[in-house]
């Protein structure tokens, strides 16, 4: 079938689709339908079927005789160490760390917060909790302890997993003092935690509350695994919300196995075997679908890697792992590839490789700008597929089904819709838009499998968020247009659409110009008030490593590359070299914090910030040309 079939097969009878999906799931009693409607477009999946997550990640592959198969390897330049679990292994590792859990008393239902960083025992961790039915909620390691009380706080964790420490290029991160701090901070107290000791650091522990993580397994039975409701949560992922109030995001157990399992091959095109590396974090939504859950239930070998693109220790290190682990598909996002190409414009440390086994670069997390993806192309010789997805749905929303029928790339959209997302272009009043115009990105409910269903605790807030906008559709917060082919544009976030003298313009746009300029790493455009027009667009721009030009002579060349591209509507007149961009852990550009420095305006500082210093760092460069003025 082509994609065609499939995407109308999955619109014109979801009911039928999603359930032939569902068959490739280990079930302990199969659903009696897909799609169960709650009324006030609230609707669940798979919900009357009795599940498990680790027995679908892990042991259904140890009784197939695949036991001795790579499920895991670990490769970890920060510390210099590399290992291999197999699936048997992983099975054995599992069944202990939930059986120890249990005889503290965790059981289906009760939450459990995973404070780590990318090492193998997250991955056990968070099967772990799936082999019992917890409900797990990863909080990304070295978060700060009072976004650390937050999360506990709202989930009311009965147990917290966590590690002595993380590790930094040059550095090693507490998360021990954090952790402690976060618990005294909080109302809610967990009963107890479990602590895996780093050999790079050696906590001290709490007596009475927490337990060494192996001398809790020691004399304990291994737990076996408990069936779960289709719609039982599997995990809660906050998700940074525009009030400050972090989101958790619910994924129920059903869905999340047969949308994950279905991407795997349709999406990543990887047969069960093959190694598929996703170099993100499990504090991530990205960890969670595509290092541990999706390649493990599809019965693929999963990396877990403990380093940078960059600096761990140089720009190669991405191509060696992918080389001596023969990593078939890759995933990560553009900004690490930025990274890596600002290091090394000339993709010289690509050389020393043979990436013979890779066969495609999958890029998310935010939009990919056509001069990344033509260098990323240029450099690997493979095909280089921009996707978009969200936190929320867990899964993609647009893409191009590699597996299934590799689409011909359009460098700038993610390709199209993938089955069960029907995604239109709404204006604000909620009417389609036409080929070609810009709008509202918004997907007619009911949403497929394995996507959020409610946030926890917060029904009504799920309502306000996603719901509320455009009645019988899902807003997905970002704006856009579909062309006539079919094939989807990103061009911003919606609240990222400025307003110049009555004109809609996407910052989106003119990013993908400023990114173009030869000397330019990496950019960022956001809308700063102006008296006369009401907004105006303003550059930030990170030059490629060893250019040393006057700095007004590339702003002058970016400021006519806009006008010569977009136009003199832009009225882009403003561009500013800066060394750096301020970003979240996830490689995520602050764009909205920029605006707000640059307009002179409070704002709280992001929870999710890689370095808040930066953010002088763009006071001060913003101060040299009129703007953050207090």
């Amino acid at each position: 079938m082509t994609y065609k079939d499939v995407y109308r097969a999955s619109l014109e009878d979801p009911e039928r689709f999603w359930m032939q999906a569902a068959e490739a799931i280990d079930w302990d009693r199969k659903p009696s339908k897909a799609l169960f409607d709650r009324g006030e477009h609230i609707y669940e999946w798979y919900a009357d079927g009795l599940v498990n997550g680790c027995y679908n990640a892990v042991d259904r592959h140890v009784t197939a005789g695949r036991g001795g198969q790579a499920a895991i390897i670990y490769d970890s330049p920060v510390t210099g160490t590399k290992s291999t679990l197999s699936y048997a292994d992983l099975q054995t590792k599992v069944a202990s760390l939930a059986g120890a859990m249990v005889a503290q008393g965790v059981g289906k239902g009760d939450r459990v917060i995973i404070y780590m960083p990318m090492i193998p025992e997250a991955l056990e961790a968070m099967l772990a909790c799936a082999r019992i039915g917890a409900v797990h909620s990863v909080v990304f390691g070295g978060f700060a302890a009072n976004e650390l009380a937050v999360r506990i706080d709202d989930c009311q964790p009965k147990a917290i997993l966590a590690a002595s420490c993380g590790l930094e290029p040059g550095r090693v991160v507490h998360y021990k003092p954090l952790l402690d701090g976060a618990i005294e901070l909080a109302d809610h107290k967990p009963d107890f935690c479990l602590i895996l000791q780093r050999e790079q650091e050696m906590a001290e522990l709490t007596p009475g509350r927490d337990l060494d993580w192996h001398d809790a397994q020691n004399g304990v039975p291994p737990a076996d695994c408990v069936p779960v409701e289709g719609n039982h949560p599997a995990y809660i992922l906050y998700t940074s919300g525009t009030t400050g109030a972090p989101k958790g995001v619910v994924r129920p157990t059903g869905g999340h196995l047969v949308a994950l399992n279905w991407t795997m091959k349709n999406i990543y095109d990887v047969d069960p075997g093959d190694v598929f590396w996703a170099a993100s974090d499990v504090g991530w939504v990205v960890g969670h679908s595509y290092i541990c859950y999706g390649p493990l239930i599809h019965g693929n070998t999963t990396v877990v890697f403990e380093g940078k693109p960059v600096g761990t220790p140089d720009a190669g290190t991405f191509w060696r792992v992918i080389s001596e682990h023969n990593v078939r598909s890759f995933f990560t996002a553009p900004t690490a590839i930025r990274a890596v190409k600002r290091e090394d414009p000339k993709g010289l440390e690509r050389e020393k490789y043979d990436l013979s086994c890779l066969r495609s670069l999958y890029l998310a997390g935010e939009r990919a700008d056509p001069d990344t993806i033509q260098w990323a192309q240029d450099i690997l010789n493979v095909p280089v597929y921009d996707h978009w997805w969200q936190t929320e749905t867990g899964w993609t929303i647009a893409g191009n089904p590699a597996g299934l029928e590799a689409l011909p790339v359009k460098i700038g959209s993610p390709t199209v819709a993938m089955p069960g997302y029907d995604v239109q272009i709404l204006d604000e009043a909620g009417h389609p838009q036409k080929p070609g115009e810009l709008g509202a990105i918004a997907i007619k409910l009911p949403l497929p499998p394995g996507t959020l269903p409610t946030l926890w605790n917060a029904a009504d807030r799920y309502k306000k968020s996603y719901l509320n906008a455009f009645p019988g559709y899902y807003e997905t917060g970002d704006a856009g247009m579909i062309d006539e082919d079919g094939y989807l544009y990103i061009m911003a976030r919606t609240d990222d659409v400025i307003n110049v003298a009555g004109h809609r313009l996407s910052t989106g746009a003119m990013e993908e110009v400023l990114a173009s300029h030869p000397d330019v790493a990496e950019c960022a455009v956001v809308g700063v008030s102006d008296q006369l027009k009401g907004q105006s667009p303003l550059g930030l721009v990170c030059l490629t490593k060893g250019v040393n030009r006057p700095h007004g002579e590339i702003t002058s060349e970016c400021v006519k590359l806009i006008r010569d591209k977009i136009g003199p509507v832009a009225a882009f007149k403003n561009a500013l070299v800066v060394d750096r961009l301020p970003k979240t852990r996830s490689g995520k550009i602050l764009r909205a914090t920029v605006v707000k420095i640059a307009d002179n305006q409070e704002f709280k500082l992001p929870a999710t910030i890689d370095d808040p210093a930066i953010l002088d760092e763009i006071r001060d460069a913003l101060q040299t040309i009129g703007y953050a003025k207090g």
